[in-house]
């Protein structure tokens, strides 16, 4: 069984944050993911004055230091952008949960978060992928309460596919394609780093980078087609903007509709926070 964890610490006072900013925090030390996220908040119209807080260092422990460092600075942001892969998650689970104990109270209502990451550790093995998973998603309800989780595929690997590190070894950040995405892709030799900027295509036209979203789209619809054949109905919303429900647990994919929701909860956090008459 997967081990789970919740980020509990009583040495952070529960206090409300209202003098909140048009602020967004993003907090991954994954310089591929940080560039996807920041450049396409950067470059949606709809999200140009709001300021973004973003990590800028040139590898990963200056990241975790520059995180943890201004752990408390959130308090001044409307939306924390948390990546919660697994690969990562061990390194940054002190910043994380400091993070969460100084906006705690504010959550959904002065202040929103959304969750990036992956899926279940055996999520394509047994057939299982679905029921796996609710209690995932329960998982990171508990600790981040997000108003969105963004699954990713981009991100999931297999264990096969990761390599064991030790937290006192030189940390790496998989870059290379997930197995089960090469076939749709032209080339092997594509990676993580390549692909992103094609699809966000932040410095194209508006039409271009519409059907680049469409071209990824349609690499989601089929994976899922062959990974669930006859299921293509259900699986629909995943597709949308609303996501799927999964019992009680909601799930988007990554980036699809991402700007979307960053204008819808900043809109609704800048709300909360007006006096009420």
């Amino acid at each position: 069984m997967e081990d789970t964890y919740h980020l509990v610490d009583e040495r952070y006072d529960i206090l409300s944050h209202p003098k909140r900013r048009s602020q967004i925090h993003v907090l991954t030390i994954d310089p591929v993911l940080a560039a996807d996220v920041c450049e396409r908040i950067g470059a949606d119209r709809r999200l140009k004055r709001y300021a973004l807080i973003c990590p800028r260092a040139a590898d990963v422990r200056s990241a975790l230091e520059g995180i943890d460092r201004t752990a408390q600075e959130t308090v001044s942001s409307r939306l924390i952008i948390f990546d919660v892969r697994r690969v990562t998650l061990p390194r940054l689970r002190r910043s994380f949960n400091a993070i969460v104990g100084y906006n705690r109270r504010d959550f959904n209502k002065l202040c929103y978060t959304i969750c990036i990451g992956d899926g279940p550790v055996n999520l394509f093995q047994e057939g299982r992928a679905v029921d796996l998973f609710v209690p995932y998603l329960a998982s990171h309800r508990v600790d981040f309460h997000p108003a969105v989780f963004f699954y990713d595929p981009f991100l999931h690997y297999e264990p096969s596919e990761v390599r064991a590190q030790a937290l006192d070894d030189e940390f790496v950040i998989p870059d290379a394609l997930p197995r089960r995405l090469v076939p749709y892709f032209r080339s092997e030799a594509m990676t993580v780093g390549t692909i992103r900027p094609f699809f966000r295509a932040v410095d194209k036209d508006d039409e271009t980078r519409r059907q680049r979203l469409r071209m990824l789209r349609h690499v989601y619809k089929k994976r899922l087609a062959e990974q669930f054949p006859g299921q293509e109905d259900y699986f629909h919303d995943l597709l949308t903007r609303r996501g799927i429900q999964l019992a009680s647990e909601k799930m988007n994919l990554y980036p699809l509709y991402f700007e979307d929701w960053i204008h819808e909860l900043m809109r609704q956090a800048r709300r909360n926070a007006l006096p009420k008459s």
